[in-house]
């Protein structure tokens, strides 16, 4: 399997920069930090570096009164391109490690193919995932295509009915006609689910955000949710509960959850949610796993100094890459790609899970 680049988000950035700069997206004066940060999805600190690497081979240079930074007018330029533009779900900075290290390398692979990629300035986020939104701001850019990562359904269906090429990348993509790449998380939440109920337990919450519970479960909830039925759980708002999201909100719902007859283990969304549960059952002294299990959806490379380790599902970013730039060939030369590619995920013991109390 292909390994990635072990670059520095500032390297990074700054080979973005320069492979910009030949294409002739940036001409003349660049975008003040702030801005150019916000368009590439980094930090004013990680810009600022990037801007210093490409300063000393000469691609940029200072103005006089060093206010601005110019593009050195001897640079060459590319004209043409084609561009896409990057909807992320929400700033770069707040996705797992994995997830960002997966984005850049989508971007990178892109530029390298000779292809104009730029970061949106709005997330699905800061969009709330609303499809009338989501139309405006995307209609206002200039892009020849676009991919849309962890997209709810509404968005993606919007997507799928513009003339232009789109693809999705994780999201809420099943039974809408659109090019999407994701791992098969609902086999992976079976093995998970099946795990749980193995171990005697049957006070089993699924802890996940709005885009995947509604308007109705995507196909890891139901999978879910059909495994508890299955084994003869009665499934309902218990198991699948709505929130408020935010650090409030999610405190209030798991105050709820342990105020009466708690749940006996947690499969839980994100790594950040991930994260304040611990933080929540650390105030509560309850201990993992001997009174609660608990399961990630989704590996991080943060869970290599956990101990006892993760008992995660995980997934090799390389077939989404390489899904990718087979759809931006395809975009690029005008030829209809609506493939809908699901590749396996991996559903792995560790030691956070055990028999119910």
């Amino acid at each position: 399997m292909k390994t990635f680049r072990r670059l520095s988000i500032a390297q990074q950035t700054a080979q973005h920069l320069r492979d910009g700069i030949r294409q002739g997206r940036w001409k003349g004066r660049l975008p003040g930090v702030v801005r150019l940060s916000q368009e590439l999805g980094v930090s004013t600190h990680t810009l600022r570096a990037s801007l210093r690497l490409i300063e000393k081979e000469g691609l940029v240079e200072l103005s006089p009164d060093k206010r601005s930074r110019h593009v050195a007018a001897k640079t060459p330029r590319d004209k043409d391109t084609f561009r896409i533009g990057l909807l992320l779900n929400e700033p770069l900075a707040d996705e797992n490690a994995k997830v960002q290290q997966l984005i850049q390398e989508v971007r990178h692979r892109l530029e390298k193919s000779g292809l104009n990629v730029f970061f949106s300035t709005e997330t699905l986020k800061s969009l709330h995932h609303d499809r009338a939104r989501v139309a405006r701001y995307v209609l206002s850019e200039e892009a020849n295509a676009w991919i849309v990562f962890g997209g709810s359904k509404p968005v993606i269906e919007w997507f799928a009915e513009q003339p232009f090429p789109a693809l999705a990348i994780f999201g809420r993509s099943n039974e809408v006609p659109i090019a999407s790449v994701a791992p098969d998380m609902a086999t992976a939440a079976r093995a998970a689910t099946k795990h749980l109920l193995q171990l005697g337990h049957r006070r089993i919450v699924n802890l996940c955000r709005k885009p995947r519970r509604l308007p109705q479960p995507g196909q890891p909830e139901q999978a879910f949710l059909d495994e508890l039925k299955a084994a003869g759980v009665a499934a309902g708002d218990f198991n699948l509960p709505d929130w408020t999201e935010t650090p409030q909100g999610l405190h209030d719902l798991l105050s709820s959850l342990f105020r009466v007859t708690p749940p006996t283990a947690l499969i839980i969304n994100e790594v950040p949610l991930y994260m304040a549960v611990q933080q929540f059952l650390a105030q509560k002294q309850l201990r993992v796993p001997e009174d609660i299990s608990l399961i990630a959806d989704n590996a991080d490379p943060t869970f290599t100094w956990f101990l006892p380790s993760v008992t995660h599902i995980s997934w090799p970013p390389e077939p989404i890459v390489r899904r990718t730039l087979r759809w931006a060939t395809s975009a690029q030369r005008g030829r209809a790609d609506r493939s809908q590619i699901r590749y396996p995920a991996e559903f792995i013991v560790g030691g956070t899970t055990a028999q119910a109390r």
